[in-house]
């Protein structure tokens, strides 16, 4: 019924539910979700209020109930999952009187934690705790799953899986952008759309963060790419404070305008978020009731995503690198064997540096666990680089192994008209989103003319539709054959490559170099084909982007057919070289700056121990580690470089420092620790995701981090300070009702030592807030709060 609904007509969620607990006497610190049990009634009160203030679908009070963060002992994790949903259903019979159709939403948020790379959470862990939830929502009569406030594309990937996989529920999935349109982790609108979508989310949308005028740029990008109904849920505008409580500058009026609006410009479910009330939700009912909705339209784009960024095919040709493959590599091979991580990485890195938009990983030994390494390079490469990937493989364990943990929407290569490989492919497609490459072989091996290619592609096109996958997830490979040993080869590719983009409309793909395979200096027939290939509707060719001869038919080509506005991509790469002037020769070792600003430990190592043998450890210090984390900083707040890599140079700088400490050990020095910084998540809020990336990029800028942890009392913060004489506080709340805890920890350290400077963050503050709370600095980044460290302690 929700489903048949949903997108056809409006829908009302609910709004906030925290500040609402306060005014009913919420104590810092006291966890909502317990209220469950022990205070029902104020509970079902709270959703009888929004239920008769118009809305359709309910939140249960769960957003915090998982077995990572719900850490109370008294109830058991399915007592309070079943209570917050039985609530909710009092709550719709006794505030449901019009006979309208209404539904209980099971309420998921964020585990807290960051996962591995970047933290400590492994994703099956994170998929555990979300699936026990589940499993007990849906037992409890929810009607559906709303995850909401996932600020990580990795973490909502394992919620969406964990609904998916173990319930029969509806999945809706909102996330928290920032004002520049991208989530704490990096990722874009793009990113985060193509890979729910590819999850097969039934709605998905954005919520909390900001109020509502502030959700239209991010909304308007959002409808450029979704296909499935979209969810809009605002802040009541922005937190402000008077005479002691805590209150939103968005009034229901002025809220409710806006969310005509947000009708107005496409949105299908609506609701409110922190500081919304039932007058808010009462409001925006009233004005939009009679508004109609824009039906969800088909977007035929394909697109692939790694956490941080998508790629579209289809228009500018993209290039595959194909250097992360050990067919005819003997250094590959021997890397792979002897688990030499890094050099893999470094050939993404190259290939990344090179021009490629999407790299190709294929890890395929007889010797070796082909799974288990595809699953461990797919990790790491995803933690140095922010491109999209193209899991290569034949072995279809390998295969979902590494779809499961790819954070993104990844290309799949491949599979072919043969039914039995089409019947074991397309189910991990559906399963876990991709855009899957077509071979055109089936079993009758590869036609040898084009037509016949053609036969096959929409074979595979047909075949997939079975599974509900679309063709805008299909790119077809029509195989480049060497002309070596059949002539007509390049011809019969080419032919069909633009039938198959005229008759099918889908993208395409090619491994380019075969081709040449048998031919003495292969770059220039592989070179000239490639134009011809792209000339005949190419989409994506996998090659070598660290060969001249590829890369400069490559923008040539996207410079003559306008591809490159003003040729400014062309002039960039070829502006300083003169005619005849053969390109630089690629570096044999990275430097240490290098290293550390790729994000590659065992070449920071490495550098550093080089660098000893010159100069001195201090100098090191100063002239590269410190400016390699500058660049690297900078390069995060301009958007460049996105949280993983951010925390992986972190890392390989902290080796490079190790390696620096050891030697001064020896020698009988040491490296001066720097000031001293408490950080801590306050009372009563357990998240602790930005408290832990900005005590890496302390430790990494040398200051002396006291980690006080999460969930922490004023007195315990004020304590610490006085004892250690502590110059700066970092405080950090994710959750609405404990910023009244970052309020009384910056009272009682001024009354207990007002020389103690007060930085504060977290998804729920802003500069005006922190200014009334009495806070001396809003960091809006990690890296601002660094820059504000440096500044307090007279470092720049």
């Amino acid at each position: 019924m929700l489903l048949e609904r949903l997108g056809k007509e409006l829908l009302y969620f609910d709004g906030g539910m925290g500040t609402l607990l306060q005014s009913k006497g919420l104590q810092p610190g006291e966890l909502p979700e317990v209220w469950n049990l022990e205070h029902a009634e104020e509970i079902i009160d709270i959703h009888k209020a929004y239920f008769e203030a118009g809305s359709d679908i309910v939140l249960s009070n769960t957003f915090g109930a998982n077995a990572i963060k719900f850490h109370d002992s008294k109830y058991g994790l399915k007592e309070i999952v079943t209570a917050g949903i039985q609530n909710a259903k009092k709550a719709a019979e006794r505030g449901v009187h019009d006979g309208r159709k209404t539904y209980v939403a099971l309420d998921v948020g964020p585990t807290g934690k960051l996962l591995k790379p970047m933290g400590d959470l492994s994703f099956e862990d994170a998929y555990d705790a979300f699936k026990e939830t589940m499993i007990y929502g849906e037992q409890a009569g929810a009607d559906l799953i709303h995850i909401e406030t996932m600020s990580d594309s990795y973490e909502v990937k394992a919620a969406v899986l964990a609904a998916k996989e173990n319930t029969s529920l509806p999945v809706f999935a909102t996330m928290i952008f920032d004002e520049k349109g991208k989530l704490l982790t990096g990722g874009d609108v793009p990113a985060v759309v193509t890979m729910l979508e590819g999850l097969r989310v039934d709605a998905l949308g954005i919520n909390c963060g900001m109020g509502p005028e502030q959700m239209l740029p991010i909304l308007e990008d959002i409808l450029k790419y979704a296909s499935v109904p979209i969810i809009v849920k605002p802040n009541a505008g922005l937190p402000k404070q008077r005479d002691g409580e805590v209150y939103y500058d968005v009034e229901p009026e002025q809220f409710a305008g806006y969310m005509a609006k947000i009708v107005e410009m496409g949105a299908h479910v609506i609701g409110g978020c922190c500081g919304t009330t039932p007058a808010h939700i009462q409001k925006m009912v009233e004005t939009t009731r009679e508004m109609s909705v824009k039906p969800a339209t088909k977007k035929d784009i394909t697109m692939v995503s790694s956490y941080g960024h998508a790629v579209i095919l289809g228009g500018k040709p993209m290039i595959i690198g194909e250097r992360i493959n050990p067919t005819g590599k003997k250094k590959f091979k021997q890397a792979l064997k002897d688990h030499d991580m890094d050099y893999i990485l470094k050939e993404g890195i190259t290939q990344q540096d090179k021009g490629a938009h999407i790299l190709d990983v294929n890890v395929g030994l007889p010797d070796i666990d082909e799974p288990a390494m595809m699953k461990e390079v797919i990790m790491e490469l995803q933690s140095v680089s922010s491109l999209p990937l193209q899991i290569d493989t034949v072995d279809i364990t390998a295969m979902e192994a590494a779809m499961r943990i790819y954070n993104g929407k990844p290309m799949v290569n491949s599979v072919n008209g043969k039914q039995e490989n089409m019947d074991a492919v397309f189910p991990l497609i559906k399963r876990y989103g991709g855009v899957v490459i077509g071979l055109t072989i089936d079993e009758d091996g590869i036609p040898a003319t084009a037509d016949g290619r053609v036969r096959v592609a929409g074979k595979i096109i047909e075949e997939a539709k079975k599974y509900g996958i679309d063709k805008k997830d299909i790119v077809i490979d029509v195989l480049a054959m060497t002309i070596s040993s059949e002539p007509e080869g390049a011809k019969v590719t080419l032919e069909a490559l633009k039938k198959v983009r005229e008759i099918y409309g889908v993208c395409t793909v090619l491994g380019v170099s075969n081709i040449s395979f048998g031919l003495p200096y292969r770059p220039a027939v592989n070179s000239n084909f490639y134009t011809m290939a792209m000339q005949n509707g190419l989409s994506a060719g996998i090659i070598n982007p660290s060969s001249e001869d590829m890369m400069r038919s490559y923008y040539s080509f996207c410079a003559l057919m306008n591809y490159d506005k003003n040729c400014e991509e062309y002039i960039r790469v070829y502006g300083s070289q003169k005619a005849g002037t053969p390109a630089p020769a690629a570096k044999a070792e990275l430097t240490l700056k290098e290293a550390i600003e790729k994000g590659l430990k065992e070449e920071a190592h490495h550098a550093t121990g080089e660098l000893l043998k010159k100069q001195a450890p201090l100098e090191i210090i100063n002239e590269h580690l410190i400016p390699a984390l500058d660049t690297v900083g900078k390069g995060f707040e301009k958007g460049t470089v996105f949280l993983p890599q951010l925390l992986m140079s972190a890392d390989a700088a902290k080796i490079a420092f190790a390696v620096i400490k050891d030697v001064l050990a020896q020698e009988g020095g040491e490296v001066q620790a720097k000031n001293k910084v408490i950080l801590a998540t306050v009372k009563g809020d357990i998240h602790d995701i930005g408290k832990n990336i900005v005590k890496v990029l302390l430790e990494n800028y040398s200051f002396d981090v006291i980690d006080l942890g999460k969930d922490v009392p004023p007195e315990v913060i004020v304590d610490t300070a006085v004892e250690q004489d502590i110059r700066l506080v970092g405080l950090s709340a994710l959750m609405t009702t404990t910023v009244v805890s970052m309020e009384e920890t910056i009272k009682l350290l001024r009354e207990r030592k007002p020389e103690c400077k007060v930085m504060v963050g977290g998804a729920v503050l802003n500069q005006d807030y922190a200014d009334m709370i009495g806070a001396d600095f809003y960091g809006k980044d990690a890296m601002q709060s660094v820059y504000y460290a440096q500044r307090v302690f007279g470092e720049e």
